[in-house]
């Protein structure tokens, strides 16, 4: 890895991890009594193929890729970056920023493709056609939406914050990894994402059920957008008959 820039590991680290954290979690696949859905559901309710699934992913991730090397180009590189930069106070404020602006356009941009029915019609459907979420069909989606939601939404996440390319490496492949634990559809204990983030693998899934389609735009980080706005939509954690865990609405939303 030494022999690569700081500029090629922030392009395909995100990519590389993607993948192992996947992998991770399929080894995970048998443990029945941590799914939020069972095996059955995931077979019968989603309507595309693990196949299709893969050869989506992997074209978003060439076309991040491509504008990853675009934006570090146009934006310089890391070689005049001095020892401030890299100061721990300094890539917490950058990291929080970043965060701030990913969770801000994903969330508007992610409901406004709700409500706006061409949208949903012909681009953000397909992603719900995981009605059951599992770890790498987390950036299944439109190539549209992958370029409006992730590609743009990071790249702005980037240079809002004003992290170097070496700072983006760690926070996009934490990014990358938040957001593949949010679709696994596995709850299991002990996970530091479900302790420290309220937007986690349950609530996620909550938004891919067709009761919580109009709540939890939320992602990848934090809730505050959908507690502001009104989204907001809680359940809680049940056992389900035959082992497993299932997300259920706490409150009749049909009131919201």
């Amino acid at each position: 890895m030494a022999c690569l820039s700081d500029e090629m590991l922030g392009t395909i680290m995100p990519i590389v991890v993607y993948w192992a954290y996947s992998c991770f979690y399929l080894l995970l696949g048998s443990f029945d009594d941590y799914r939020l859905h069972s095996r059955k559901e995931e077979d019968v309710k989603n309507l595309v193929s693990k196949k299709t699934v893969v050869r989506g992913v992997l074209f978003q991730q060439i076309v991040q890729a491509v504008v990853s090397i675009l934006l570090f180009t146009v934006t310089g590189n890391a070689k005049g970056a001095t020892d401030s930069q890299y100061s721990p106070l300094v890539l917490v404020r950058q990291f929080l920023i970043a965060m701030f602006v990913l969770d801000t356009w994903q969330y508007f941009m992610h409901r406004y493709m709700h409500h706006n029915k061409f949208l949903y019609r012909h681009v953000h459907s397909q992603h719900h056609r995981l009605v059951v979420p599992y770890a790498f069909g987390a950036l299944y989606n439109h190539p549209l939406e992958g370029l409006l939601l992730d590609t743009i939404g990071g790249a702005l996440s980037f240079l809002l914050s004003g992290m170097s390319p070496r700072a983006s490496i760690f926070f996009f492949s934490f990014a990358t990894i938040k957001t593949v634990d949010d679709h696994c559809g596995l709850w299991l204990p002990g996970n530091l994402f479900h302790v420290l983030f309220k937007n986690n693998t349950a609530y996620h899934d909550v938004h891919h059920q067709l009761y919580g389609s109009k709540y939890n735009f939320s992602q990848p980080f934090f809730v505050m957008w959908d507690r502001i706005l009104g989204t907001y939509l809680p359940y809680s954690l049940e056992r389900r008959v035959g082992g497993g865990f299932e997300a259920r609405p706490t409150k009749d939303h049909k009131s919201f």
